[in-house]
């Protein structure tokens, strides 16, 4: 008799999936400066089709701030209308409301990159947990005085961006949260690096 991996006996076949949902193995590089949410989507594809899994309208998990008279984007909106699945296959939500409640699957083990490795966090030699949201716990866009969402993530300067734990611990005011844990204090690589970040974020398959 065909023996089954124990950890995929925990799994329905309505809980698994093709790779619809992913953590940036790495950022453009450029602190919060990510070429805007147009440059943050082509980043989000360009990760994807190096595994073989492009053209499905991915969208990055970010939100931006009300700005010369144009309206904010939620995150929360950007994103398709799930179920999505990590690169192991692995369902993290079923739609919105489930991805922005407790019953989300999102922990560190869970949260994967695109070619399926887990980020270190909190208590790893090296901290890259602060996850670009620039959005509340909620999935609509983090607002504040002064606050500028690192020039609408056109910005490695000044400023700050709302970022989230993907490891679900830490400091902040709401440390267990995956997309708003606190603010960054700036928006250089260096910035995000010396706060425990590396300018990585979520991206979401929105079906093509």
């Amino acid at each position: 008799m065909e023996e089954v991996n124990p950890a995929m006996q925990e799994l329905t076949p309505a809980e698994m999936g093709p790779m619809t949902f992913f953590i940036t193995s790495a950022g453009p590089g450029d602190g919060a400066n990510l070429g805007g949410l147009e440059g943050a989507d082509a980043h989000c594809e360009m990760l994807a089709d190096a595994q073989g899994a492009g053209g499905m309208g991915w969208a990055a998990y970010l939100s931006t701030v009300n700005e010369d008279g144009s309206a904010a984007v939620h995150a929360r909106d950007r994103i398709g209308n799930g179920p999505w699945h990590n690169q192991a296959g692995v369902m993290i939500a079923s739609n919105v409301d489930e991805l922005h409640s407790d019953a989300a699957n999102l922990t560190k083990e869970s949260i994967l990159t695109e070619m399926g490795d887990m980020v270190s966090g909190r208590g790893d030699d090296v901290n890259m947990h602060d996850i670009l949201t620039g959005s509340n716990m909620d999935g609509t866009a983090y607002t504040g005085e002064g606050y500028d969402n690192c020039g609408n993530w056109t910005s490695n300067g000044e400023g700050s961006a709302a970022v989230g734990h993907h490891d679900r611990i830490g400091g902040g005011p709401n440390p267990t949260s995956w997309n708003s844990a606190h603010t960054s204090r700036g928006c250089s690589q260096q910035n995000l690096q010396d706060t425990g970040g590396n300018g990585f974020f979520y991206c979401f398959a929105t079906g093509g």
